[in-house]
C-alpha cells in the first residue's frame, strides 16, 4: 500500500497521476456525452417549434397527417406520455417499420418481438385489443407476412383517432403550437375561442 506523500516510491506516484489522468478522462466524456444529449434534444424542439401554421393545421385534419410527420408524431407521442397511454402510437410505429422489412429471414423475429411487447398477456406494453384481433393476430405471427399485423394496426389507429386524437386536439401540446403568441395574448385578455379549452379540464367539449 501506498501511503502519504512523504518518501512515496516513484511507482507509487506514477500510479496516483495515471489514476488521477483516467478519472479526468472518464469525467470529461460523461460530460460531453450529457453535452451532447442534451443538445440534441434541444435541437429537435427547435425544429419542431419552427414547424410553420399550416403544417400544423393539417394535423387537425387527419390523425394520418398528425403521425406521418416527424414532429406531429413527436408532439403526438409526448401528449400520449403524460396520459400514459403512449403504447398505442409506439404499436403503431413499430407495425409501420416491420411492414418495410425487405428480408424475409428478419420477419420472424420481428414479428415475435412485436407481438410479446405489445400483444401477448405478459406485453410489457400491452394494447387494448379485442380477443378476435389478438387471437388472429396471434395465428399471423406463427407464419410471419409483412401484413400479419394490419388489422391489430389499424384497430388500434382507429381507437386513437376517436379517442386520444380528440383530446389531443383540444391539449396545450397541439394549441400551443397551433396558436400564434399574438392569438393567445388576446385570448388571455378575454376573447373566447376554441383554444380556451387549453386551459379548461379534459371534459371540456
Amino acid at each position: 500500500m501506498c501511503k502519504g506523500l512523504a518518501g512515496l516510491p516513484a511507482s507509487c506516484l506514477r500510479s496516483a497521476k495515471d489514476m488521477k489522468h483516467r478519472l479526468g478522462f472518464l469525467l470529461q466524456k460523461s460530460d460531453s456525452c450529457e453535452h451532447s444529449s442534451a443538445h440534441s434534444k434541444k435541437d429537435k424542439v427547435a425544429v419542431c417549434q419552427r414547424v410553420s401554421q399550416e403544417e400544423v393545421k393539417k394535423w387537425a385534419e387527419s390523425l394520418e397527417n398528425l403521425i406521418t410527420h416527424e414532429c406531429g408524431l413527436a408532439t403526438f407521442r409526448a401528449f400520449l406520455k403524460s396520459e400514459y397511454s403512449e403504447e398505442n402510437i409506439d404499436f403503431w410505429v413499430s407495425c409501420e417499420e416491420y411492414r418495410k422489412t425487405k428480408s424475409p429471414a428478419k420477419l420472424s423475429p420481428k414479428a415475435k418481438k412485436i407481438y410479446e411487447e405489445f400483444i401477448s398477456v405478459q406485453a410489457t406494453k400491452e394494447v387494448n385489443l379485442d380477443s378476435h384481433t389478438r387471437e388472429e393476430t396471434g395465428r399471423n405471427v406463427l407464419e410471419p407476412t409483412v401484413t400479419c399485423f394490419d388489422e391489430a394496426q389499424r384497430k388500434i389507429f382507429n381507437l386513437m383517432e376517436k379517442d386520444s386524437y380528440r383530446r389531443f386536439l383540444k391539449s396545450r401540446f397541439y394549441l400551443d403550437l397551433a396558436t400564434p403568441s399574438s392569438g393567445r395574448a388576446e385570448k388571455q385578455k378575454g376573447a373566447k375561442g376554441p383554444a380556451d379549452c387549453a386551459s379548461l379540464p379534459p371534459q371540456c367539449a
